[in-house]
């Protein structure tokens, strides 16, 4: 009897254990099925030319949950397709390819708007075969796959950006640009908004090391570096500032944001060498204050939305091009003959600016010429700032009249674009992606801050962002009110102002579908 027990309580115990170990396997399996996974990988896309200051690269990172997976590939490149040196057909191969070699059934590509990948210089600092690296380090990104925490926040950075559409007292706008004169500071009225959030998606190992950070910041690329050489420009500094100070093999994605009217502040300064890389170290810093503050969880899910929309095309062209004609005509009539030229002009101009009461001599000739009754010198004043006033006249002229034939170009360029398509409507790939309580949304091209600032007003999620430059590259997307102000980012778009209305529902509507 006493051996029965024995073997009945041993019996009940085992089975006890065994049931423990079970649920405890099953509970695991079943912690670890809901853990987001993620893994990152990268590729040097920098072709062996001269003239390269830092390397430029595509990086991927892989995130992963029992319903869904996405891979967010970012490029230091100017587009995805239609400028710049990546082909056409480069999204739509890397989708294809992730989905049927991988079974990866959701993209985000993004490009930095890197003007410095060869496009300003008319070179190509890529190198060819960026297809079969993205594959790389979608390869890579794989191969480190592992639990993860992440978290949502944000940073902010106001130093390095600026709106570069300035308004003038006419009513219309110039934007700051090297293609284009400055108008006159007694013209400019005021400037535009900018957005100085930094969006920021916190992603740790299970230990609390960091594994990626991927970081939103909405502003033109194009500065460049001393040696006008390629580089990442200041989204490249950036992440090289935030994955040097958090270590661990971290790796910094950069999403740029919706930037089509925003410029580096210091991009027309004449004083000193072009540098991004102060920028770009900004950024990070910034960057990293934000990321610190946040904190992450093992308990997100991914969703992505991803809609094709059409927009149309803009009919308003010749109505513009009639209206630059008129201008032009008005100015070269304005134009009068001057005594002066640069030569001259220049030593006078500065004459009279430096000395406005005595500028043709020493005070003390003027007081001898008005003891005697003479005026030989006030009168040669008149006429000498009488000559100025014409020149200047004929310079401010002159630098409209060279906006107006830049301007022309790209209308034409743009009606080009229009006449391409075929038809009234030109199709777009926009994205909504939620990876825990950090959200973006996207746009094929270069939206206006206003719009970003639209879309996250209207949001349900607190970390809202907006990636332009993504899924390929349809050009500027001015707000409806903009087209009237002209600018260059008006000459240069195929879209209707009806774009905009269209655009923001369709993103309010995915909004709600993530919630």
């Amino acid at each position: 009897m006493k051996l029965t027990a024995n073997f009945s309580c041993r019996f009940r115990r085992i089975i006890f254990l065994l049931s423990l170990l079970f649920l405890t396997t099953f509970l695991n399996l079943n912690i670890f099925a809901q853990t987001l996974l993620a893994g990152t990988g990268r590729s040097n896309i920098t072709a062996k030319v001269k003239n390269i200051h830092d390397s430029l690269y595509v990086k991927v990172l892989l995130l992963k949950d029992t319903n869904t997976n996405l891979a967010i590939i970012t490029l230091d490149v100017v587009a995805i397709g239609t400028i710049g040196n990546i082909s056409d057909n480069y999204y739509g191969n890397i989708k294809s390819k992730l989905k049927n070699k991988f079974g990866i059934e959701h993209i985000l590509v993004n490009a930095s708007h890197n003007h410095w990948d060869g496009f300003l210089e008319g070179k190509n600092y890529i190198v060819k075969d960026v297809e079969r690296r993205t594959i790389e380090a979608v390869k890579e990104a794989l191969s480190n796959l592992e639990p993860v925490k992440v978290g949502a926040g944000k940073s902010s950075e106001n130093r390095i950006s600026m709106n570069r559409r300035v308004k003038l007292q006419d009513g219309t706008v110039y934007t700051i640009r090297h293609a284009n004169p400055n108008m006159p500071d007694d013209e400019v009225i005021g400037i535009g908004k900018f957005d100085s959030d930094i969006g920021i998606l916190r992603i740790d190992r299970m230990n609390g090391t960091s594994k990626a950070v991927l970081y939103n910041f909405a502003c033109h690329a194009y500065a460049g570096v001393f040696d006008r050489g390629g580089t990442a420009e200041f989204p490249g500094f950036a992440s090289n500032v935030i994955e040097s100070e958090l270590g661990n093999n971290t790796m910094a994605f950069f999403l740029q944001g919706f930037a089509g009217d925003i410029t580096e502040i210091l991009y027309k300064n004449v004083d000193d060498a072009r540098d991004c890389e102060q920028f770009g170290r900004m950024l990070g810093l910034s960057t990293l204050k934000g990321i610190r503050k946040i904190k992450t969880s093992s308990t997100a899910a991914i969703s992505v939305i991803s809609k094709k929309i059409e927009l149309p095309l803009r009919k308003d062209i010749s109505k513009i091009y009639s209206r630059l004609d008129k201008q032009e005509k008005k100015l070269l009539a304005s134009l009068r003959s001057s005594s002066l030229n640069m030569k001259s002009f220049i030593p006078l101009y500065i004459k009279y600016k430096l000395s406005p009461k005595y500028p043709s001599y020493y005070s003390y000739r003027y007081m001898q010429e008005d003891s005697l009754g003479i005026n030989g010198l006030k009168m040669h004043d008149i006429e000498n700032r009488r000559n100025i006033k014409k020149y200047l006249k004929n310079m401010r002229a002159m630098d409209k009249l060279a906006q107006i034939q830049e301007n022309k170009i790209f209308l034409k360029r743009s009606q080009s674009e229009v006449d391409k398509t075929g038809g009234k409507t030109i199709q777009a790939e926009v994205e909504g992606v939620r990876i825990g309580n950090f959200v973006v949304v996207t746009f094929p091209g270069e939206p206006f801050a206003q719009v970003n600032f639209n879309i996250k007003k209207k949001s349900p999620f607190k970390y809202t962002f907006c990636a332009g430059y993504s899924n390929g590259y349809i050009h500027y997307a001015p707000t409806a009110n903009s087209y009237k102000e002209l600018g260059y980012e008006v000459m240069n778009t195929m879209l209707a102002p009806e774009w905009q209305s269209i655009y923001e529902e369709k993103i309010s509507e995915i909004l709600n579908q993530l919630k």
